[in-house]
């Protein structure tokens, strides 16, 4: 084989590489934080916290915020829901010991002095309940629920929703979002909104047979009308059900499979997208690359991007590198997720936090 056929063969090999869809990068480089252009930064250290729900547990939280300041964190997205002492409605109390506005106040000023900004989050649409129990909304209002009837003792479901096409369920809970924002001072909130299966299902009177993905954007819109609109706050949201997985193949549970994914180009896109990918490669099966390909897919859409971790070191360095890697201004920096009562040391030690900040340093803004 003469040097021309050997440069064509490696042509045609080269194309149909990159046709077929599949991109190598090496993770285990050595020294493959060299590579990351010297612009990119992590604007955003951010953690997600659950199961503060009492003013003990943000006073036990405001002891660890100097440290997390220290370890770089300047972002903390609260999960709160209906842990707060609402006046609207007071019935929607989750339980009889709750956050309240002194302690929502002592949390956000300890913040304000490490330069931490509180974002709080509260569950829309979906998760509206876990394993057997009802969350206040659905048990004390079950009209306002998306499949009304149907599984009893939430056996055969992953979690309750609320009804996208009842106006009282808004009339009701927006109340509720605007003590949590003014409450924490709050400059954004997170509307949650990931994993949501049940718009347009059989067992929703109201939504039966019509298009998931003009229900789901309504419900974006909806909030982000109240939220940006009308509060003048930002709205950040989760984006699993924004991916298309015949497109991405995360699986159904990071992308949709069950018909939302078009309602992203039917919302703003000047709302946050949190983009949660938590397993390493080889929890992909159907994935065919190694890249997390719906960060510049949603950066591309015009949206700022949250790339999200959890539990495992190794897909958290994987993540923030791959970010800092298609940096664009648009990729705002990098939210930890613990999902657990993580609290005192053991927030502080949290492996993947630890570690993902101590490489992402040089790359703080």
């Amino acid at each position: 084989m003469n040097k021309k056929q050997i440069v064509l063969v490696i042509a045609i090999c080269s194309l149909l590489y990159s046709c077929s869809g599949y991109n190598v990068i090496d993770y285990d480089a050595p020294n493959k934080w060299d590579n990351i252009d010297g612009d990119a930064k992590l604007k955003w250290r951010a953690v997600h916290l659950l199961h503060y729900n009492t003013d003990k547990d943000l006073k036990m939280l405001a002891g660890n915020i100097p440290v997390l300041a220290e370890m770089g964190i300047n972002k903390i997205i609260l999960e709160v829901d209906y842990h707060f002492t609402f006046e609207s409605h007071p019935e929607l109390r989750q339980t009889d010991s709750t956050i309240t506005v002194e302690g929502a106040q002592y949390l956000t000023n300890v913040c304000k002095e490490n330069s931490i900004d509180i974002i709080p989050l509260f569950q829309c649409v979906g998760h509206q309940s876990w394993a057997g129990d009802t969350w206040k909304l659905l048990e004390v209002y079950p009209e306002f629920d998306l499949t009304p009837n149907a599984f009893p003792n939430n056996e055969g479901i992953y979690c309750r929703e609320w009804d996208v096409t009842n106006p009282k369920v808004l009339e009701t809970v927006l109340p509720l979002i605007d003590e949590i924002i003014d409450a924490f001072d709050a400059k954004a909130l997170h509307v949650g909104m990931d994993e949501v299966f049940l718009l347009g299902s059989e067992h929703s009177p109201s939504t039966f047979g019509q298009d998931p993905a003009v229900l789901y954007a309504k419900a974006v819109n909806d909030l982000y009308n109240h939220l940006v609109k009308e509060k003048g706050v930002e709205m950040l949201m989760w984006g699993d059900r924004l991916i298309d997985n015949e497109e991405i193949r995360y699986g159904e549970w990071e992308a949709s499979a069950n018909g939302t994914a078009p309602a992203i180009d039917m919302i703003p896109k000047d709302i946050i997208i949190c983009d949660w990918h938590y397993g390493t490669f080889d929890e992909y099966p159907d994935l065919e690359t190694n890249e997390f390909a719906s960060i510049p897919m949603f950066m591309g859409k015009g949206f700022r991007v949250l790339p999200t971790s959890w539990r495992s070191v190794e897909n958290t360095g994987n993540l923030m590198y791959y970010s800092l890697l298609k940096y664009e201004p648009k990729m705002l920096g990098h939210l930890f997720t613990l999902w657990s009562s993580h609290k005192g040391d053991s927030l502080l030690t949290y492996p993947p936090m630890v570690e993902g900040l101590k490489v992402g340093r040089p790359f703080f803004e």
